[in-house]
């Protein structure tokens, strides 16, 4: 293995893989921190953690673990991924777990750029843009669990972090490899760099001035310039991996709220069958995973649909008669539930929007690892799991309107 990555949620790794993958490099994606040595042709491993919204504590108990085992696995370059918005909060654990882990590898320059232009994240001077907003006005101020205040990344960081915070401008990226690598290798002792990046091409331009960084850590856009740093080296074999999907009714689940999420759940119910969780009835179990299931398996519809996602005024309002954490997890827990159900009864692929959903349903479903497909959306791949069962996991901001449609033909052709 070349290439040892940490996500910290599940379909952020997925996105990671899928960019990876396009690179040219074979990648497996672990659901956890595996037990047994990876596959020798293997050149990318990311082990996908659901640490995102974890204690600072916790998330690097988890991370150096991870990345124990991918040092074991023989990497000689190490990917902090974390969501291309930056989610977390000012006592989130971002910071403390890049810290944790530089520290572990003796790493001192280390560049944060959760850009990935293709879905319309950029920075520039400092500030996380989605689309032509500041992350603080896209609708990431309103996420439930990880609300994002501030598109400042160095201002964010630095709540997060005792290390020093420095920034790499655009007017730096945009003069080449050369300036970016002269401003990394200068430093004197660990320094934390956001980097600008508002194209695909500076993203290629930090994947080269990070050749022989060991450590590095942003959204999934930087894996674009990586693989050619190790395809320069004859170290990759890009033989792509065969794709068949399978037949069969496809199951949309999405507990997530952002605003692209929301717009494809009403794109998609305009034509399929969908089934909305009252979360008052999920609380108090009026509503139980057995009954929605039952329902799934009643529709003639094959791309029924699932949801808990609503606008952010219900949101607050369901938080404040139940809870942030006693609602989101019971939400959570139900999601994987009705998963396993779902594949118990015979379903063999299954769609989920969301971050913490996807978490929950892949723990739910004990699934050790993927192999990746073909590309459904900018960031957002094909997955088979180890079981057998297809799947793809999708960032709650990614995805065009018919997302659920173009999941389901993927995974079936």
């Amino acid at each position: 293995m070349l290439l040892g990555c940490i996500g910290d949620d599940f379909t952020g790794s997925s996105d990671l893989a899928n960019t990876l993958a396009k690179g040219g490099m074979r990648v497996t994606q672990y659901c956890g921190v595996p037990t047994r040595p990876a596959d020798k042709e293997v050149d990318a491993g990311i082990v996908a953690l659901k640490s995102r919204a974890l204690p600072a504590s916790e998330a690097i108990a988890q991370s150096l673990e991870a990345l124990k085992w991918l040092k074991d696995q023989g990497c000689t370059q190490f990917f902090f991924k974390y969501c291309s918005t930056f989610d977390s909060t000012e006592l989130g654990n971002i910071g403390p777990v890049s810290d944790a882990i530089a520290d572990y590898l003796g790493a001192r320059a280390v560049i944060f750029c959760p850009a990935f232009p293709g879905t319309g994240r950029t920075v520039f001077q400092g500030h996380l843009f989605v689309n032509d907003r500041l992350l603080h006005e896209s609708g990431m101020q309103n996420h439930p669990i990880n609300p994002m205040t501030d598109a400042d990344i160095r201002r964010w960081l630095r709540h997060q972090t005792a290390t020093m915070v420095e920034h790499i401008s655009f007017s730096t990226v945009s003069k080449g490899v050369e300036y970016v690598r002269r401003q990394l290798e200068q430093v004197k002792q660990k320094t934390f760099f956001v980097v600008d990046a508002v194209s695909d091409r500076d993203l290629h331009v930090l994947g080269q001035a990070c050749a022989q960084e060991v450590f590095i850590t942003g959204g999934s856009g930087i894996g674009l310039g990586l693989p050619d740093n190790f395809r320069k080296q004859g170290a990759i074999d890009e033989t792509p991996a065969p794709w068949q999907g399978i037949e069969g009714k496809s199951v949309m689940l999405s507990g997530s709220c952002s605003i692209a999420t929301l717009e494809q759940v009403e794109f998609h119910k305009k034509s399929h069958a969908f089934f909305e969780l009252d979360p008052k009835l999920v609380m108090d179990n009026t509503l139980s995973p057995s009954d929605v299931v039952q329902w799934v398996l009643e529709q003639d519809d094959d791309m029924p649909l699932i949801y808990s996602s609503a606008e952010a005024g219900d949101v607050r309002q369901s938080q404040d008669i139940h809870g942030v954490a006693p609602l989101s997890e019971t939400l959570e827990n139900f999601f994987g539930e009705c998963a396993k159900l779902l594949c118990d009864a015979g379903i063999t692929k299954v769609i989920v929007a969301g971050g913490e959903t996807s978490g929950a349903v892949v723990t739910a479903l004990g699934i050790k690892s993927f192999s990746i497909g073909p590309e459904i959306d900018p960031g957002v791949p094909a997955l088979k799991t180890n079981t057998g069962l297809f799947m793809a996991l999708k960032s709650g901001n990614f995805g065009a309107p018919n997302f659920f449609e173009k999941s389901s033909q993927l995974l079936t052709s």
